[in-house]
């Protein structure tokens, strides 16, 4: 099966005072496609570290990344952003949209800067609107809609590109328990349908048998203690 998100004996270090810190110390992660990857620990564990690495925000002191095949090492700034636009798609806490742009533009906006073409950038984002149930929203402005629609229109955008990874940094955060689990459910979704690979940082252990596998940071390394538990949701 393929492995769309590999790191490699990813180590980052920091100095403080004259002491080096290690935040991250040759953690190893494969990811493969359709899986949807969920990761916890406490404050200062290194989450926000991990994510930023593994999605081309930041370079690790040592190891390799690889993104759909493709290493991330020794590319300069512009090639970054070009590969974080059209192979990785990222999912906030907050969702992030654009106050002044309504939802269609939101999704179309991304295509434009990945030099998709527009007819086909309109339809695209026709259907994504589509498959998440917000057609009857695609004038609205993001003040107008819910924080669960809200959410769903920055599903919608992370996917519009078709890239090869997603990214979620607590997308449950600031939702009531059902809409987070329709949220991730959601996200499961696209993720087995496309064949995507999927990481999601989170504390919200009510989504979690939502996930195919649950690691922890710990000590600067991803430990897998468990499996995922048995959901008793449905991925609709």
């Amino acid at each position: 099966m393929k492995k769309r998100l590999i790191l490699q004996e990813i180590t980052r270090t920091f100095e403080d005072g004259g002491i080096e810190i290690t935040i991250l110390d040759k953690l190893d992660l494969e990811v493969a496609e359709g899986e949807l990857v969920a990761v916890m620990g406490p404050s200062g564990s290194g989450k926000s570290t991990f994510l930023s690495i593994a999605g081309a925000l930041l370079e690790p002191t040592s190891g390799h990344v690889l993104l759909d095949g493709e290493s991330i090492t020794g590319k300069n700034k512009q090639e970054l952003s070009d590969l974080r636009l059209k192979k990785i798609g990222f999912i906030f806490q907050s969702a992030n949209l654009i106050p002044y742009l309504k939802v269609e533009e939101q999704l179309v906006l991304v295509s434009k800067l990945a030099g998709m073409e527009k007819a086909k950038a309109t339809k695209r984002a026709k259907d994504l609107l589509d498959k998440m149930g917000l057609s009857h929203r695609r004038t609205a402005y993001p003040e107008k809609l819910s924080g669960g629609e809200r959410q769903r229109v920055a599903i919608a955008r992370a996917l519009m590109n078709d890239p090869a990874v997603l990214f979620a940094d607590e997308p449950t955060a600031s939702l009531d328990a059902s809409r987070g689990l329709d949220i991730v459910s959601m996200i499961a979704k696209q993720v087995k349908d496309q064949r995507k690979s999927a990481v999601m940082v989170t504390h919200d252990d009510r989504i979690l048998p939502l996930c195919d596998r649950v690691l922890f940071l710990e000590n600067g390394k991803l430990v897998e203690k468990k499996e995922a538990p048995q959901s008793t949701f449905h991925v609709v």
